[in-house]
């Protein structure tokens, strides 16, 4: 499992990716993602229903929708992970995130609900990578046009979701 203990170089993700990367301190990806989960729920838990309806500018997305944006990407990536380490490279489509917030209804949905979604979802995601031996962190696909490794995956979902608490911290709250 040595290779779960090392970063992932730049030709296993789209430059696109390389924010979330570096956003991921270490090269324990797994110990990232469990801490995640901790300091997630912790922040969440200081946000009220009526906060979680609110933005932080007109057009931008609401709590809600950004934590809803948050669980979307991690099950497409733990989804992109999933597949490529069980040696399916069937190339897999982008998606547009845009559209997949403003068809999630969220309005409809506690804040309380989405936060037990993430939790669970995380979660799982990390009993997914866990089993994982070094030959599945290495596998390789093609997701959203370019080739990206399952490890690179894994640091995907912890610098998206580091990204997104960021900006929730200094935007919202």
């Amino acid at each position: 499992m040595s290779e779960l203990l090392t970063r992932p170089d730049e030709t296993e993700y789209a430059a696109y990716y390389g924010h979330y990367v570096n956003c991921v301190e270490g090269s324990d990806v797994l110990a990232v993602l469990r801490l995640q989960l901790v300091d997630s729920l912790k922040l969440y838990s200081g946000i009220s229903e009526d906060q979680a309806n609110t933005t932080y500018a007109p057009g931008k997305w609401t709590i809600k929708e950004l934590v809803g944006h948050v669980i979307d990407a991690e099950r497409v990536f733990g989804y992109r992970a999933l597949r490529f380490s069980r040696g399916d490279a069937t190339p897999i489509e982008g998606f547009e995130q845009n559209m997949w917030v403003s068809n999630s209804r969220l309005d409809d949905v506690r804040f309380d609900i989405l936060v037990d979604e993430f939790e669970h979802l995380r979660q799982s995601t990390v009993l997914m990578l866990d089993r994982l031996d070094t030959a599945g962190w290495l596998c390789r696909g093609v997701a959203s046009d370019a080739e990206v490794t399952v490890r690179a995956l894994a640091f995907i979902i912890a610098g998206h979701e580091i990204h997104h608490s960021r900006m929730l911290r200094e935007r919202y709250l």
